[in-house]
C-alpha cells in the first residue's frame, strides 16, 4: 500500500522560498514517475512538477526558472524547492505517485 506524506508547507512573504517534501512509502520513488499539483482556492488541481523516474524533469510554465524538483533515494522522498514565491502560488500542494496521493500542504504566500 503507498502512502505518501507532504511536508514543509507554510506561510512565507513574497519573494520568498519553500522546500516542500514527499516522503513516500510502501512504494519506491526512483522506480514511478512523482507529481507535484496544487489547488488554489476555487480552482483545479494544476500540475506544477515531475520527476521521472529516469530523473528527467518537466514543470508548469508558471513556475519554471524558479523550481527545482528533486529526488533521494536513500530517503524515498521527492523535494520541491520553489524561489521566488508570488501570491498566486497560494495552494495546497499535493503530491502523487501510482495513482494515490498525498494528504497535502499548505502553502501560503502573504505579506
Amino acid at each position: 500500500q503507498v502512502q505518501l506524506v507532504e511536508s514543509g508547507g507554510g506561510l512565507v512573504q513574497p519573494g520568498g522560498s519553500l522546500r516542500l517534501s514527499c516522503a513516500a512509502s510502501g512504494r519506491s520513488v526512483s522506480s514511478e514517475n512523482v507529481h507535484w499539483y496544487r489547488q488554489a482556492p476555487g480552482k483545479g488541481r494544476e500540475l506544477v512538477a515531475v520527476i521521472g523516474h529516469l530523473g528527467t524533469t518537466l514543470y508548469c510554465d508558471s513556475v519554471k526558472g524558479r523550481s527545482t524538483i528533486s529526488r533521494d533515494n536513500a530517503a524515498n522522498t521527492v523535494h520541491l524547492q520553489i524561489n521566488n514565491l508570488k501570491p498566486e502560488d497560494t495552494a495546497i500542494y499535493y503530491c502523487t505517485l501510482n495513482m494515490c496521493w498525498g494528504q497535502g500542504t499548505q502553502v501560503t504566500v502573504s505579506s
